[in-house]
Order: C-alpha cells, then sequence, then structure tokens
C-alpha cells in the first residue's frame, strides 16, 4: 500500500522579448540560452523516460508569452544562428584548448551539446518545442497548465477585476491555440493570490491553482491537512500548497542540492575571463561581456580558484542527491500517512529554468528521481494535481489568505522603492482602456486592430519580470525601458483614438513587433460596475 502522492511542477517562464529591429539584441538571448538549456534538455528527459518505459506523470506550465517566443519564426531563426555561432565556438576553443587535459574534453562536451540541440531543433521539432510538449500531453505523460497572460503578478491589481480577468482569459485562449486543449489548472504568477481571484480561475474553466505555503496555513478555516491535500475552496476550485521541505532541498543557496562544490559553477564563463578581442564575434553588443554558455569550472567552494568541472564525478552526486530526495519524500509520506485520514500529497513546485540554465546537472537530476519513484519506490505514487483531484478525498472548504513565494512572502519584491512608481501608470492605463471600450464598444477593420494593439500593450506593461529585475538590479536600464515602450505605445494609441487619427503605418510596425496573442479581444477590457465585480469569497 503506497504512502502517498509526489507532485514534481515545473513552471516554465520568460518575458517577452522579441526586437526584430535589430539584427542581434542581447536580451534575446536569454531566450536562446533557455532553449539549449532547459526546454531541450527537458525534451530529452521526457523522451529518455518514454522510450524506458517509465510511466511518469509530471506537471508542466508554461506562459503564454514564452510558448508566443516558441512559435515565433523570427526567434527560430535566430535561435538556429545562435547554436551554429556557439558551434563556431566549439571550434575555436578546440583550437585553444588543444592538448589541455582539463578543458579540452569539455569543449568536446558542449561541441556535442551544441549540435545535439540543433539537430532536435531543426529535424526532431521541425523549429517548433511547443509541439513536442504538446506530444507528452496527448500520451499521457504530462499535465500543461497556464499562467496569466503576461505573468502579471496579480494581488497588485486587485482593484481592476476585470483587468484580471483579462489576463486569465487571454491566457487560456492562447494556451488552447498552441496545445489544442484546456488547461486543468492554473499557476498564479510568482504564486500571488489574493481572496477572490479564485473567481476568474473557476469562471476561465480551471480546477485548481497553487498558493505559497502560508497562504494555506494561515486561511481563514485552518486545515488539519496543512499543505499535504488541497483546500477547497467555497467556490469548489481546489488551492496546492507548496512544500517547504521539498523546496528547499532544490532552492536553498545553503543546503540546496545545486550548491553542491562538484557541480558545475554557472557564474564562472569564459565571456567573462578570456580577452575582449579573442570573443568579439560571439559578442551580441561589441565590448559588452556575457555568458557564452562556456563554463569549464565546478563550484568548488567559496574561493576564486576553482576546480576544473568533472562531469563523471558531478554525475555520481546527481545519483546521491536524488536518491536523498526521494527517501526524504517516502519518510515523509510515511509520517504524513500516520496522521492523515486522506492519503497525502507532497507539491513540489520549481521554475522549469532552474533545470540545466542555473543547475546544470538539473536535468539529469530530474530523470534520476522520476526514474526511482516510478521504478523503486512502492510507497510513492507520482501524480498531477488534476491526477488526485479525480478521485474524491476528504478535503477541507477555506480561502487561502494573501501570499506569494517571493521574499518575505507577500508582495515587497515586486512593490517597494525601486519599483513602485510604475503602478500609477499602469493602473491609468488600464482605466484608460477600459474608456476606449466604452467609446468604442464594436469596432472592426482599422479600429478593431487599433484597439486590439492597446490591449496588447496594456497587459505587456504588467510582466511581474520588470519590477522584479529592478528590485533586484540585475537589467534595470531595459526593465525600466521595457515598461516605458508599452506605456508609451498604448497611450499614443490613445490620444490618436481621442482625435481620431491612427498612424497606420506605425500601428503596423507595432503589430509586427509586439504580435502575441493574435486573437485577442479588446471587448474584454470593458470596466464593469460595482455590482459586476462583486467576488465570491472576497472578505
Amino acid at each position: 500500500m503506497s504512502y502517498g502522492f509526489l507532485s514534481i511542477v515545473l513552471h516554465a517562464h520568460l518575458p517577452f522579448v522579441r526586437h526584430p529591429e535589430f539584427e542581434r539584441f542581447l536580451e534575446e538571448e536569454w531566450f536562446f540560452e533557455a532553449i539549449s538549456e532547459t526546454y531541450l534538455p527537458l525534451l530529452r528527459v521526457f523522451n529518455n523516460l518514454k522510450r524506458d518505459k517509465i510511466p511518469f506523470r509530471v506537471t508542466l506550465s508554461m506562459s503564454p508569452t514564452l510558448t508566443a517566443m516558441l512559435t515565433d519564426e523570427l526567434l527560430q531563426d535566430r535561435y538556429a544562428k545562435y547554436c551554429r555561432q556557439r558551434l563556431d565556438l566549439a571550434e575555436r576553443e578546440a583550437e585553444r584548448t588543444a592538448g589541455d587535459e582539463r578543458f579540452s574534453p569539455l569543449v568536446e562536451m558542449y561541441r556535442r551539446l551544441y549540435e545535439q540541440d540543433l539537430d532536435d531543433f531543426e529535424n526532431l521539432y521541425k523549429r517548433n518545442l511547443a509541439k513536442g510538449f504538446r506530444a507528452f500531453e496527448k500520451e499521457g505523460f504530462l499535465e500543461l497548465i497556464t499562467t496569466s497572460a503576461t505573468h502579471c503578478f496579480l494581488p497588485l491589481y486587485r482593484e481592476y477585476p476585470h483587468n484580471v480577468e483579462m489576463q486569465i482569459h487571454t491566457a487560456v485562449i492562447a494556451h488552447g491555440r498552441i496545445f489544442g486543449s484546456s488547461p486543468a489548472g492554473f499557476w498564479l504568477p510568482e504564486c500571488g493570490y489574493y481572496p477572490g481571484l479564485e473567481r476568474f480561475i473557476k469562471i476561465n474553466g480551471m480546477k485548481y491553482f497553487f498558493t505559497a505555503a502560508h497562504g494555506i496555513l494561515f486561511a481563514d478555516h485552518g486545515s488539519p491537512y496543512g499543505v499535504y491535500a488541497p483546500m477547497m475552496l467555497p467556490n469548489g476550485t481546489a488551492a496546492f500548497g507548496r512544500d517547504i521541505p521539498s523546496s528547499r532541498a532544490v532552492w536553498s543557496s545553503d543546503v540546496g542540492y545545486p550548491g553542491d562544490f562538484s557541480y558545475r559553477d554557472y557564474y564562472r564563463d569564459i565571456g567573462f575571463d578570456l580577452p575582449l578581442d579573442y570573443l568579439k564575434p560571439w559578442l551580441p553588443v561589441d565590448g559588452v561581456r556575457v555568458n557564452t554558455g562556456f563554463k569549464y569550472y565546478s563550484i568548488t567552494g567559496k574561493t576564486d580558484e576553482k576546480e576544473p568541472y568533472r562531469p563523471q564525478e558531478a554525475s555520481k552526486k546527481v545519483e546521491e542527491h536524488a536518491e536523498n530526495f526521494v527517501y526524504s519524500r517516502i519518510k515523509q509520506l510515511a509520517k504524513l500517512t500516520r496522521i492523515m485520514d486522506t492519503p497525502p500529497i507532497i507539491i513540489s513546485p520549481y521554475d522549469a529554468e532552474l533545470f540545466g540554465h542555473w543547475w546544470f546537472e538539473g536535468p539529469q537530476w530530474l530523470e534520476s528521481v522520476i526514474r526511482k519513484v516510478c521504478t523503486t519506490a512502492e510507497n510513492i505514487i507520482l501524480a498531477t494535481p488534476g491526477d488526485y483531484l479525480s478521485k474524491k478525498r476528504e478535503t477541507v472548504t477555506g480561502t487561502p489568505s494573501l501570499s506569494s513565494w517571493g521574499n518575505n512572502g507577500y508582495a515587497e519584491v515586486w512593490l517597494d522603492s525601486k519599483n513602485d512608481w510604475i503602478y500609477r501608470h499602469v493602473h491609468k492605463a488600464i482605466e484608460r482602456m477600459g474608456e476606449l471600450v466604452e467609446r468604442f464598444p464594436n469596432e472592426t477593420g482599422l479600429k478593431q486592430r487599433t484597439l486590439n494593439q492597446a490591449a496588447r500593450e496594456v497587459l505587456l506593461s504588467q510582466a511581474s519580470d520588470w519590477p522584479f529585475i529592478m528590485k533586484t538590479g540585475t537589467a534595470v536600464q531595459y526593465a525600466t525601458r521595457r515598461i516605458k515602450e508599452h506605456l508609451y505605445n498604448f497611450n499614443r494609441i490613445y490620444d490618436g483614438l481621442c482625435r481620431n487619427t491612427v498612424s497606420t503605418e506605425w500601428l503596423t510596425r507595432l503589430e509586427k513587433k509586439n504580435n502575441l496573442f493574435c486573437d485577442i479581444d479588446y471587448r474584454l477590457f470593458a470596466a464593469k460596475k460595482p455590482a459586476e465585480q462583486e467576488i465570491t469569497g472576497a472578505r
């Protein structure tokens, strides 16, 4: 008899970054790196498991902005070029490190990886990785879910329920267009929840969402199950709470597996070690150092004297850490089973980009964990939240508290002195968008195109990535530019419509640049009357 269930949830998201006006653009490489280091490796993990007839079940959230980029021809062309540039760099590095027993094998490792990336991308997936993930859903291995349209931190927009509804509805429509199915669940961006948000999840046909642990633990009605069984909200939506021990094992910078000294060091890259003249052909901006993906050192410790990376040694650690993770979950479930009268489920959610991009060995670890759970761990079953809900089990009814998985658990990451200036402008744009819908309730032709583009710009201005970057200080200039750019675009449209003049040429350029959500309907931005804004369960 099993002790319970383990649910591995991967959240794949990147902000929409697409710049056709430039031949190469630095921030587009965030996307290219994620393809090579996370999305293609994850597909290989799934293919390996399928080949070996491992009956795995994993939940994968894919944001609409990410899927828009994965299916964009311009970015597909640029990714193929990116791979070829990395193969050119591998040839150059092979010459430079020839005869060096420490680094020459690592260069060969990267060469093989980029060759496989390019071959898989071009031949296996015909440049569309979304189709690859869709195939695994159709075969019953994945449960694909969605998140809000532009990964908006929704608690900061609760005063504009029509905007929250627009974010969620647009995402569900985009998900159906890309994957040909309706998402069963919803990933709250940054796990940001406020009471009443479940109304929009419910009316868009989704059965569950995820919250931070304290969202469940501080709910209006305490649950004797804690985060180890879903909380059923009054409207019938299920909230699954994040498990802290299994999250800490992977996320913690102090005790998490990725910090092991044998693993590859993410930060030590030849892009910062070698002379600029040597690197120039591979830099997207002349004179600006960036990660190239060629990293030759292990973490080693808190020292600048790093040891060369040894893949075989790292692989041994992967197996040890996978074994430890599964053993710890079995012990955890055994203890829970003794004190619960319903089967426990451990929710282990992670950013997908952690696996491969930040933690080079992460995909290998994930595959090992899944194999061990599915083939050797008799007391634990791999399941999705949808699987768990398909069987009627004992639950507790309640409403989670305001919460997020950001630093200190609430909203301070997305609302502090470094980024608070943006909200008065974005909120004003939302109000003006509602005004435009009132004035132009049923337009066609050029005006409809213009209003739909205005809606896109408002949604894009709400991406949680930009205030996050401003808070952390990593690419503040670009993040600030993006917010201002989308607000400028919207306000130019607003002013033009007020004067009954629209620059067709400018609008066409903007549509070609910010070309996501092709089936968007601006009318959904209609501001509802107070009586229509009542939210079931709001306190």
